[in-house]
């Protein structure tokens, strides 16, 4: 029994360590991109040498990979404790909470808007890693658009793929103004009304 209970706290001290790594890196890369991040810098901070970082990351692509996500995960996390049933036109509040959200975590957005930047390069290792992602986004977000429309919430004309992708493009555009210039340009609130402004021109008539 005590052999068990060393290795699940042999484990759990693996897990913190990596991450402590992780959320290390994600700094890092959100501070400097991929191309400017370094495994040495890195190491530094997390206060271990870059063979033993290396150890748990075998490659700069792997651990980019790694942290993105860790990224992601990070989100599952915030949410899944006050996640609300998805239906209709009530799911687009969690679109609105999730931007209030990033508004209080603006390393993780900018590590989002330096790594979307740099992957529309083929050969950057994070390139498939962002197409996969806006795929999804913008299928879940048509899904959301295509059940309000079942639901007489949204006239039966609209588009959900072209309004999901617009949506999208939305959230990052006001993202990287508000990264740019915080103090004059309030993310939440003007996504806010861009929700309620699209949701009025779109109800049934």
């Amino acid at each position: 029994m005590r052999a068990a209970g060393e290795r699940r706290r042999g484990y759990a001290a693996g897990q913190a360590r990596r991450e402590r790594i992780l959320a290390i890196a994600l700094q890092e890369f959100a501070e400097n991109g991929y191309r400017g991040a370094s495994l040495a810098r890195i190491a530094e901070r997390a206060e271990i040498s870059q063979a033993g970082l290396l150890h748990h990351f075998r490659s700069k692509e792997r651990l980019l990979i790694a942290v993105l996500e860790y990224r992601d995960e990070l989100d599952v996390r915030r949410y899944s404790a006050d996640a609300r049933p998805a239906g209709g036109l009530r799911a687009l509040d969690d679109l609105v909470d999730l931007v209030e959200r990033n508004s209080r975590v603006p390393g993780l957005v900018q590590l989002f808007t330096v790594m979307s930047g740099e992957a529309v390069t083929a050969d950057h290792p994070g390139h498939e890693w962002a197409r996969e992602r806006y795929r999804r986004l913008r299928d879940e977000v048509s899904r959301v658009l295509g059940r309000a429309v079942e639901e007489g919430e949204l006239r039966a004309d609209i588009d959900p793929e072209a309004h999901a992708a617009r949506l999208i493009a939305m959230m990052d555009g006001l993202q990287n103004q508000w990264l740019l210039d915080p103090d004059r340009v309030d993310m939440a609130a003007l996504f806010r009304g861009h929700i309620a402004d699209l949701v009025a021109a779109l109800r049934p008539r």
